[in-house]
């Protein structure tokens, strides 16, 4: 075996997120409970941004009231500001995730804040959680490719990726939010986050759009990253970045990484389940 890697599934938060058909809540914590059978440590689910901005999200505490938890696995929320981070633990999220880009376009586009604005806002749930033990996860949007700014600067990346590891992220998961990168500028990015973050407190969280996600997964593998972000059945996409298609699948990330001899301790067969499952919330 080529050692260990994992796939922190996604779908139910940023898979759905984006969806113009209102899914039930019902069908949502189906999705997740089919989802924690497959042999995830991770699972995020949840969303508590305001529902003006994306109503898909309105029902998260429900979802997360709902949901059968499994042993052994985190099930996780995103969290804008102090008002989320306080919504997210009264509907008992193991962890929460906050949001940060690379571009300043972006961060005006997706949450109307500079960069170091969003910084600034975060610090106090960072503060907070530390308090209590609670694990976050930070995102950086846009590492590659910005649809506001164009082409984004690695030395840009690794600022960020600094910051919020030093403000107490666990991880720090590296967006491709509009898919347009490719295995080089991954590698580039990657050496410049590298000589801030050890590379074990990275993630890979890229979208297929131009059909890539593999071959830039695999960029990344060979620099050392072992965490990917994946969606069942390939949904998703940001409502900030205009046409960015879906997350890579989840079911495609896991045959690869198997391929490749990876262990990854999922069920093969839950996952094309739940990727069924999730296609089929799709609005016709």
């Amino acid at each position: 075996m080529a050692g260990r890697a994992e796939i922190f599934e996604v779908g139910p938060r940023d898979g759905l997120q984006n969806e113009k058909r209102n899914i039930p809540v019902a069908e949502k914590i189906a999705l997740v409970d089919c989802l924690s059978r497959a042999g995830f440590s991770r699972i995020e689910c949840a969303s508590f941004v305001s529902p003006k901005w994306v109503p898909q999200m309105a029902g998260s505490a429900e979802v997360l009231d709902g949901i059968q938890r499994a042993e052994g696995v985190r099930y996780a929320a995103l969290t804008p500001n102090m008002r989320g981070y306080d919504d997210a633990l009264a509907a008992k999220a193991d962890e929460i995730a906050v949001f940060a880009s690379a571009s300043e376009g972006f961060s005006r586009a997706n949450i109307n804040a500079s960069i170091e604005e969003s910084l600034e806002r975060f610090a106090p749930m960072l503060e907070a959680a530390r308090h209590i033990d609670l694990p976050v996860r930070g995102y950086i949007s846009c590492v590659t490719d910005c649809p506001y700014d164009g082409d984004v600067a690695p030395a840009q990346v690794a600022a960020v990726a600094d910051r919020l590891f030093a403000m107490g992220c666990y991880e720090i998961s590296l967006g491709d939010t509009l898919g347009r990168a490719s295995p080089d500028k991954v590698a580039r990015m990657l050496l410049a986050v590298r000589d801030v973050v050890p590379v074990g407190r990275l993630a890979g969280h890229f979208h297929d759009t131009g059909g890539k996600a593999i071959a830039n997964i695999d960029a990344a593998l060979s620099l050392g990253v072992r965490v990917f972000d994946a969606a069942a059945g390939g949904l998703g996409g940001c409502p900030y970045a205009p046409g960015a298609a879906g997350n890579v699948a989840t079911e495609a990330v896991a045959e690869h990484l198997e391929r490749l001899g990876y262990d990854t301790g999922l069920d093969l067969a839950v996952i094309r389940e739940a990727a069924e499952m999730a296609r089929s919330m799709r609005a016709e």
